[in-house]
Formats: C-alpha cells, sequence, structure tokens
C-alpha cells in the first residue's frame, strides 16, 4: 500500500528562488578570496571567478528576464516571483555583493598584495615618477591606438562591444556653448596590467585605463574635460538560433556569434564621480536605474587571472596539486588489453585526465580499430583529443564526432573544430534540433580473435585535458557487453534514428531520466522504516526540477535520510517542519569547481550508484541529451560511496544550508578534526600512486605531437 504524506505548505514556500540562490552560490565563491587558509593568489581567483561568474549571470539569466518582463510575462518562478520581482531582487542583491567584493578588495587584497611585493597602483595614487611614465608609454605607444568617437545623447550609443572597457569624456570648449561627449574604447589588444619599473624586488603595475585618463587632455586639445568616467556594458548573449535551417545551419551559428556584440544592453559597470555622464549612458544604452552599477575601484577585477600567470611568488601560491596515476591502472598493459578484464574508474584532477587522452591515441594507431565515435561539447584551443580523431580518420578508420555547436560561449570555438574535422574526413553531426547534446560519451570499435569488441568512455565531464585539471569529475571505462551495446544504440539514435530505444543499463534525458530518479527516490521512499531508514546522496551541480524536489520532501516525510550536496543553485527549502527535516544540503566551494554528478541509493542494503552528465534541472532533463550510468563493480561502489560521504563531513570549505535560504559553515574553533575533502582526495590520490609506482614504477606519457603515421 502506497504511503500518505502531509503537505500543509503553500507551493511557493517550498521552494527558494533559482535566481537568488545562484548568488549565493556567488557569495561562497566570493567569500573564499576571504578565506586567510587559502593563499593570497588563491584569494584573487576567487575574486577573480566571482566576477567572472555575475558577466555569465547578467548575460543569460538576467537578460532572460528582461525579455520576459517586456513580454508582460506573467510566468513565476518556482518561489512565486514575476520577472519583474526577479529582477528587483538581483538588482539589490548584486550591489550588496558587489560592494563587499570591493571592500575586500580595498581593505585587504590591496595591502596583502604589496607586503607581498605586488604594488597595484590605481585611480589617482600614482606617484609623480609613475605619472611620467605612463605620458612616456602613451605618447610612444597607447596614443596611437585610440580612437575617440562623438556621442549624441539623441541617438543611439555608438560601440557595439560586449564586456569591453570604456572611456566617456565630458568636454567643454571656451569657443562653445555646449558640451560634447566622447567616448573611446580601451585597446584590448594592449595589456591592461602595465609593468612600471621601479627596480628592486617585487614589481608595480599601473592599470591602462588610468594613463590614459591623466595624459586624455592631449587627445582633446582645446577642450576642457569636466568629467569623465570609466564603464563597461554587458549584453544579451542568450540568443537562440533558428532551428530549422537544417541546410545552412552552421550558417545560421555563426551568425547568432556575431550578433552577440550588437545585442540589448543589460547592464552598465560605471566608476563612481559622473552624474552627467552616468546618465547620458543610461539613456543611450536604453537602461533602468536600477541596471546601473557604480564601482569604487578598477572595473572589473577579472584581471586578477594576470597575477596568477606572474612568476616568482610560488611562496604566495596554494601547493601545486598535480593529477596521479589512476589506482585502477596500475598494469603495463595498453589500456585495450587492461580494460578487456574489468572496467576503470577515473577521478579528475586527483587522478590524471591522460588515460582518456591516450584512449583515443591508441584508438587511431592501432590497426585492428575499425571505428570511433564520440560527443564533443567543449574541449581545449589545442586539443590532443581532435589531433588523435583526426589521425584516425586519416588512417581509413570510421569517425564519427557529434559537435555540439550549442555550447554557450563556446560556439565559435567548435564551429572551428567541426570544420576542421570535416577536412580531415571525419563525418560531423552538429547536433540534434531542438535539443543540446551534453552527454559525455566515447566509444572504439575493435576487431579481435574472439570477434568485434566495443570499448567506451563515459563521462561527468567534458573531453578538455585543461578543465580536467581544474574540475572534479568521474569517468568510466568498460568494455561490457550490456554497457557498450547500450552505447552503441545512443549514438544510433543521436545519429540517425529518430526513436529512442530502451537501454540495459543507460538512461537517456529527454526520454527518462527524470521519471527513473523519480522511480530510485520512491522506491527508497517505500523500502524506509523507523527500524531499518533509506538513505539517499546525490551530488550535483544544481537542484532545480519541481517534480524530483517534490520526491525527494515525500521522502523525508518517509523517514529517508537525504543528503545533498549540491555545488551552485537549490531550489529545495530544508529544515521545514514535518516536510523536509530529514534533508541536509551542503555546498563545497573549494581549490576545484566541483562538477561531478553522483547518485547513490541505499536500496534496503543492495546498494546502487549511478554517475551522469546531468543536473536535476529542467533544462537538462527537457531540453538535453544526457546520460545516466551505473557503476557495479564493489570496489568502485565502495570508493564513491565514501567520496560522497568524505564530502558531507567537509567541515573546512563545505557550507549548509539553512531553510532561510543562508549558508553558514562551521567556526574554526568549534571544528575538533578539521576536514577538507578535497585535500583528503589528492592525498588519497597520492598514497594510490605511491603504492602502485612502488610496485610498477609507471606513469603516463602523453605524446601531444603526432607522428605521421599510416596504416
Amino acid at each position: 500500500m502506497a504511503k500518505k504524506y502531509k503537505n500543509n505548505h503553500k507551493s511557493n514556500d517550498l521552494f527558494f528562488d533559482r535566481e537568488l540562490s545562484w548568488l549565493e552560490f556567488n557569495l561562497r565563491v566570493l567569500s573564499e578570496s576571504k578565506n586567510p587558509a587559502h593563499s593570497l593568489l588563491e584569494r584573487l581567483k576567487f575574486s577573480a571567478i566571482f566576477s567572472s561568474n555575475l558577466d555569465e549571470f547578467f548575460m543569460v539569466r538576467v537578460a532572460g528576464l528582461k525579455r520576459l518582463r517586456r513580454a508582460g510575462g506573467a510566468i513565476r518562478s518556482l518561489a512565486g516571483l514575476t520577472p519583474r520581482q526577479q529582477l528587483d531582487r538581483i538588482a539589490a542583491r548584486v550591489k550588496e555583493l558587489i560592494a563587499e567584493q570591493y571592500n575586500s578588495f580595498r581593505e585587504t587584497l590591496l595591502t596583502l598584495l604589496k607586503e607581498s611585493g605586488i604594488n597595484l597602483v590605481y585611480g589617482d595614487r600614482a606617484t609623480h615618477e609613475q605619472v611620467q611614465y605612463g605620458r612616456n608609454l602613451f605618447e610612444e605607444e597607447i596614443f596611437s591606438c585610440l580612437t575617440p568617437v562623438a556621442l549624441d545623447p539623441d541617438k543611439e550609443f555608438p560601440f557595439k562591444g560586449n564586456l569591453k572597457l570604456y572611456l566617456g569624456f565630458l568636454l567643454k570648449s571656451p569657443d562653445e556653448d555646449k558640451e560634447r561627449i566622447a567616448v573611446l574604447q580601451v585597446p584590448a589588444a594592449l595589456n591592461r596590467l602595465q609593468i612600471f619599473p621601479a627596480g628592486g624586488k617585487g614589481h608595480t603595475y599601473l592599470l591602462l585605463e588610468d594613463i590614459i585618463l591623466q595624459n586624455a587632455p592631449l587627445l582633446f586639445p582645446g577642450y576642457t574635460i569636466k568629467e569623465h568616467v570609466l564603464f563597461r556594458v554587458t549584453r544579451d548573449a542568450d540568443l537562440s538560433v533558428d532551428e530549422s535551417r537544417d541546410e545552412d545551419f552552421l550558417e545560421a551559428m555563426q551568425e547568432m556569434v556575431q550578433s552577440r556584440e550588437r545585442s540589448a544592453p543589460v547592464r552598465l559597470e560605471i566608476s563612481r564621480g559622473s552624474n552627467g555622464l552616468k546618465e547620458v549612458l543610461r539613456r543611450a544604452l536604453t537602461l533602468e536605474q536600477e541596471e546601473i552599477y557604480e564601482i569604487d575601484g578598477p572595473l572589473d577585477l577579472g584581471f586578477f587571472m594576470k597575477l596568477l600567470e606572474m612568476e616568482g611568488y610560488d611562496e604566495r601560491r596554494d601547493r601545486n596539486w598535480q593529477p596521479q596515476l589512476p589506482e585502477d591502472l596500475a598494469e603495463e598493459n595498453g589500456l585495450f588489453e587492461t580494460l578487456s578484464g574489468r572496467d576503470v574508474l577515473l577521478s579528475h584532477p586527483y587522478e590524471s585526465f591522460d588515460p582518456v587522452v591516450r584512449f583515443v591515441q591508441e584508438a587511431a594507431r592501432d590497426p585492428r580499430v575499425l571505428a570511433v565515435k564520440m560527443t564533443l561539447y567543449r574541449t581545449s584551443g589545442d586539443s590532443p583529443i581532435i589531433k588523435a580523431l583526426v589521425e584516425a580518420a586519416q588512417a581509413g578508420k570510421q569517425v564519427t564526432v557529434l559537435v555540439e555547436l550549442k555550447a554557450r560561449f563556446d560556439e565559435e570555438k567548435n564551429i572551428g573544430w567541426a570544420q576542421e574535422l570535416e577536412q580531415a574526413g571525419v563525418i560531423v553531426l552538429y547536433g540534434i534540433a531542438g535539443l543540446k547534446v551534453h552527454a559525455k560519451a566515447l566509444m572504439v570499435i575493435r576487431r579481435e580473435a574472439q570477434g568485434i569488441r566495443r570499448y567506451v568512455h563515459l563521462s561527468t565531464g567534458n573531453y578538455n585535458e585543461k578543465t580536467a585539471r581544474q574540475y572534479t569529475d568521474l569517468g568510466l571505462m568498460s568494455c561490457r557487453e550490456d554497457l557498450s551495446y547500450d552505447l552503441a544504440l545512443f549514438f544510433n539514435t543521436i545519429t540517425g534514428y529518430s526513436i529512442a530505444p530502451t537501454f540495459r543499463k543507460l538512461v537517456m534525458a529527454p526520454v527518462s531520466l527524470r521519471e527513473r530518479l523519480v522511480e530510485l527516490i520512491k522506491r527508497e521512499s517505500e523500502q524506509s522504516s523507523q527500524y531499518n531508514p533509506g538513505l539517499i546522496m546525490l551530488k550535483m551541480n544544481a537542484l532545480v526540477d519541481a517534480k524530483l524536489i517534490k520526491t525527494l520532501y515525500k521522502a523525508s516525510q518517509a523517514g529517508v535520510r537525504v543528503l545533498l550536496n549540491v555545488r551552485g543553485i537549490c531550489c529545495l527549502r530544508p529544515g521545514i517542519k514535518e516536510q523536509s527535516e530529514n534533508i541536509r544540503v551542503v555546498s563545497v566551494v573549494d581549490h576545484f569547481l566541483e562538477h561531478s554528478r553522483i547518485f547513490y541509493f541505499r536500496n534496503n542494503g543492495n546498494e546502487e550508484i549511478y554517475l551522469s552528465s546531468a543536473d536535476l534541472m529542467p533544462r537538462n532533463l527537457d531540453r538535453r541529451v544526457e546520460l545516466m550510468f551505473p557503476i557495479e563493480d564493489t570496489e568502485q561502489k565502495k570508493r564513491l560511496i565514501t567520496m560522497l560521504e568524505q564530502t558531507f563531513r567537509d567541515n573546512r570549505n563545505a557550507s549548509e544550508l539553512n531553510a532561510g535560504g543562508g549558508y553558514s559553515r562551521a567556526e574554526a574553533e568549534q571544528v575538533r578534526e578539521p576536514v577538507r575533502s578535497q585535500e583528503l582526495f589528492q592525498q588519497q590520490a597520492m598514497l594510490s600512486a605511491q603504492e602502485l609506482n612502488g610496485k610498477t614504477r609507471r606513469t603516463f606519457k602523453v605524446r601531444r605531437k603526432m607522428p605521421n603515421i599510416r596504416i
């Protein structure tokens, strides 16, 4: 008999707003920039990430809400807010967060930088000697790169770039009664951080825009500069492409990418001190007052990332966590021989991504390999995997790659990769109309003595060897017949067939992933009792889907203990009496970006654990092609369960969500046994690698330069 559950709460009381929840995540990122446990350069990194995160948030989420508001949309969020209410609350909260970021910048980070030998000079803080140096640099290099443009307040803003720095000037001539306005773009081709040769130890940096401002009178002879501002415009990047243009879809995508530079403004960041110019720019950009963000300091602290690249400051960095030899790859055998005996679980970036690269390279060079198939969502700028796919095609193997052109902000790069692959003879598909292919899948078909065998790699993260050193992800390599058979059906589905098949092991969105997860949660509820309570542990980047959240609430009411590790957005409200009292939500923000998705169900002792490319959001479950796959090896299951348990024990970099929407973390004096989960995983990977090296002394060496081999 099905259990009955109470629900005495209004629907809107059960959910946090998605956008406001994301802002709280970005606050957790900002908090790490103030965490004294981190090195100085690590703190700068988090401040820079906070800024770049906000850029994308405005380009995508705020832009979408503005379109809904303009359309008169009455659509409310899960929390019951209209687009207008969301935009108002976002503006108020973002201004609070920016004030917090710049207070930390001025009061703490600048001082720490100077103590470390890094003197950042901005605004009017330059010495006479520094001003003179800037004057020489301006005359010799900068002046000829500048193009002031007259701005007519009654006409459209003349510059169409996105996220570019501009300087605006209010000018007055003694021969004219009318004031004039000029705008120039700060040249992106010049380094924003200009080194001042101070001599001695350390470095002194001047900002390019300050050098221009100090010498601006040279740009406007005969005029007096009455006001000046530095500003930055954020534009709508959440543009759609005409999915009906099958024959020229590539051209349609190129047009969409180009149109981002001309799209509607959604935010104006501007330096303080000029109300007149601020109002002129607001009207020219057709923005409302709440869409203007005044900044007390240098605009866009993303330039901190440049400081991270400096040499000679190793003592100011977190120690370098190097990827280790994967514990499931101890033998001297080749990958195909190893996989023929057992599955391999990879945990990045604690373990090296090189085996995945080597998997494609070996497939390209092995004369017994007949074909390679894979999905490609994002990859690096100089991808060894792309090179290996080209080599495989040139060697006469059938190579099929689905390149997802709609991967936001990587569209242009993916278009280039698609064209290069096609020129090499690869069969390239440009995604699926109306859906994004977000699944991470690779299959190699090989002729062996026993017949044709298929080898597969499935992952929670992208085929990008650079981000694999920064994001935590999990991958499975296998040649199990049930798994490889399913993956063959999957590739047939996305490359040719229109009807999704019934899989043995895989679960696919948008076909059945939500329904399968609902089944698994309900099964845990039905099996749970007072004496044998159920347990669900889920790790993901975002939890937004209303149906899954409501199903988790019912599981909590049935006595199931629900542990959720949600890095970013969480619309579920924990700790509600008689609703979600058995649900705990934590978020880990640390050195690496948490990115893996792990779903665990105790199942009355017959534990099941799955990995997935999907977060639990409507976009992933309804509008993307995603895969969930089981981990069935006993030791690998234990390993993943231990990883989950350790993330819930983290009391150093984990924050816990409360019923009011706030996050809190344990105070240092309350922590008897400090647990930093990422540090634990790195230590475990190093210990495992040491044991393996003691047995085999083997390391992976991936060849980055492809030899001229023809088979």
